[in-house]
This record gives structure tokens, sequence and C-alpha cells, in this order.
């Protein structure tokens, strides 16, 4: 395992055009097995998942997102493919489908990077248009 530091910016655009926007910077561990990338670090409560763990699983052209503790979800971002999935909250379960429209992954010695545009629904209703960056790199 290797200690990187963790930088995620996502954007949302709600139904009323309205655009919101979480930054964080973050120190986590990465681990390489089998072709696949494993990123994991904790959630602040900026994000609005603050007591979760993330698990970022990154394949050669999709990734994964798993978060575990206060929130428990699994969101996976396939080019062109609509993800359904359930979000556990202290509030109750919640059904998610994401729409993904664009996905980048590169790799670099010590860097990573993702991109996703996606659609989120949830309930079946279509709740935002979405980006999400990630940039992992080694810490030194």
């Amino acid at each position: 395992m290797r200690k990187v530091v963790v930088s995620v910016i996502g954007t949302q655009d709600d139904a009323s055009g309205e655009q919101n926007k979480i930054e964080l910077v973050t120190k986590g561990t990465r681990y390489d097995k089998t072709g696949v990338s494993y990123v994991t670090y904790r959630e602040e409560e900026a994000s609005g998942m603050g007591g979760s763990t993330t698990l970022l699983k990154v394949f050669s052209d999709h990734f994964v997102v798993v978060r575990r503790g206060a929130i428990e979800q699994q969101m996976e971002f396939f080019p062109n493919r609509k993800c359904e999935s359930r979000v556990t909250t202290p509030y109750g379960v919640i059904t998610v489908c994401v729409d993904t429209k664009k996905i980048e992954t590169a790799f670099g010695g010590k860097t990573m990077s993702l991109y996703a545009v996606y659609d989120l629904e949830i309930n079946n209703k279509r709740q935002s248009s979405n980006t999400i960056a990630v940039s992992v790199r080694e810490d030194e």
C-alpha cells in the first residue's frame, strides 16, 4: 500500500439551474492488484459524507465508488450505461441511478485521474447533471 493525496471535485447542476461544487483534498492509500487500482480515503463533513470511508475501484474503462459508514453506497460509472443502486442513509434507503454520459481514466507512474459526466436519478426522478474529477498522486 502506498500513501496518496486524493483530490475530488464534484459539480451538480440541479433542475432549477443552480450549480453546487464540492472540493475535497485528503490523504488516503492506494494499491494495485490484478489490473485494478484501489484507493481508500475518509470523507469529511464538508462533502456531506462525513463519518464514511470511500473506496474507489478503478479499472481501465470504468470505476466504482463504494462508501461505508454513516452512508452506505455503491455507484458504478460505466460509459454510456445506467447503473442503479441503493443508498442507505441515517434517514432511510433511497434508489439512485447513475447515467454516465462520459468517462475518462488515466494512469501515470505515480498518478491517476478519473473524470465522469453523469445524470443522477433518485427514486426514478432525474435529480441533476453532475461531474466528478478525481486525481490521485503518491504522497512524498
